[in-house]
């Protein structure tokens, strides 16, 4: 058991490494290429920032555990709302002001229902989850078209701050952009694998090893660049890369695994882990978007709200572990 649990901690501080490598060259590359700055928040850093997700699940779901996958996918979700925006406002409140923002919030919400349709009959099937990859194209596509027509957006402004702070050459955004990619896959591998051996040590299903330590492990390059953003006052960055990264979760990353393997869901994903995940995400639109005439933003009280809720549905889970009840 001490080489699996050390390959998942090797695994999750390559994985963050690697994936902080790859977003920053992405956005530098995007940036030299001239995309606006608009694109680059919406798609490179809010959708990148999931790239150890996709990882993960798809090499999970090509192993044999899509569970994992499946797990990996919603208990990322679950760690980003909770525990890095509950995390960051509780340290902070977060103005939003980004109307790209609230924009893609009603969007997270029908996606994350739909996956509940999806999952109805206990099993993710290949066309469902090549259907979910459309409908992230199409919203991809969507995206990209009314960005060329959107006026001035705070979410642009941040970004281009963010791209100012961290400048780099055409050249050193695609050879970091390779190379983070790179380590990407073979830090994927090295988490997988340990993930799946202390599963099987355990006795637990790898849906709950999913749900625990490899949710909050790729969700950690999520909570890296919004302690970043927070820092410079980019709340609606922050916002941007959490909402964009859920997103992506939900449409890309259990698509994906679908696809490579049909995913067996149990009643308890739908009536646990899917119900959290859409009651956080009901919450994070309902403060984002404002409510009796107030403005969007998240305050500590909503923040603690939003910790509370993972750290006890974290707690929960891993008793679960403990007591190899999963």
């Amino acid at each position: 058991m001490i080489v699996p649990a050390v390959a998942v901690v090797a695994g999750l501080v390559l994985l963050v490494w690697s994936a902080e490598r790859f977003v920053d060259g992405a956005a530098a590359t995007s940036s030299r290429l001239g995309l606006s700055p608009l694109l680059i928040g919406m798609l490179v850093i809010g959708f990148g920032t999931s790239a150890p997700e996709l990882v993960v699940s798809a090499l999970a779901a090509g192993q044999g555990n899509p569970g994992l996958a499946l797990g990996n996918a919603y208990g990322s979700n679950i760690a980003n709302i909770g525990l890095i925006l509950g995390l960051v406002a509780l340290v902070s409140p977060l103005a939003v002001h980004s109307a790209v923002v609230r924009r893609e919030l009603p969007v997270l919400g029908a996606a994350t229902l739909l996956s509940a349709l999806l999952m109805w009959g206990g099993v993710i099937g290949r066309l469902e989850g090549a259907l979910l990859l459309g409908l992230l194209a199409l919203f991809m596509g969507v995206s990209i078209w009314r960005a060329r027509g959107e006026g001035e957006d705070p979410l642009a402004a941040e970004t281009e701050e963010s791209l100012e702070v961290h400048p780099m050459s055409l050249k050193a955004g695609l050879a970091w952009t390779g190379i983070g990619l790179l380590l990407l896959v073979v830090s994927s591998r090295i988490l997988v694998w340990g993930a799946v051996a202390i599963a099987q040590g355990f006795g637990v299903s790898d849906l709950i090893i999913g749900l625990t330590v490899v949710a909050v492990g790729t969700s950690l390059p999520e909570l890296a660049s919004s302690i970043s953003a927070l820092r410079r006052r980019e709340h609606d960055l922050v916002l941007g890369n959490v909402v964009g990264s859920n997103l992506f979760n939900t449409l890309g990353v259990v698509g994906l695994a679908a696809v490579i393997t049909p995913i067996e869901v149990s009643s308890e994903v739908l009536l646990r882990d899917w119900s959290l995940m859409t009651a956080m995400t009901v919450m994070l639109a309902v403060f984002a978007m404002g409510w009796r005439g107030r403005e969007g933003r998240i305050n500590r009280y909503e923040g603690a709200a939003l910790l509370s809720m993972f750290v006890a549905y974290t707690a929960w889970m891993v008793n679960l572990v403990v007591s190899g009840g999963g």
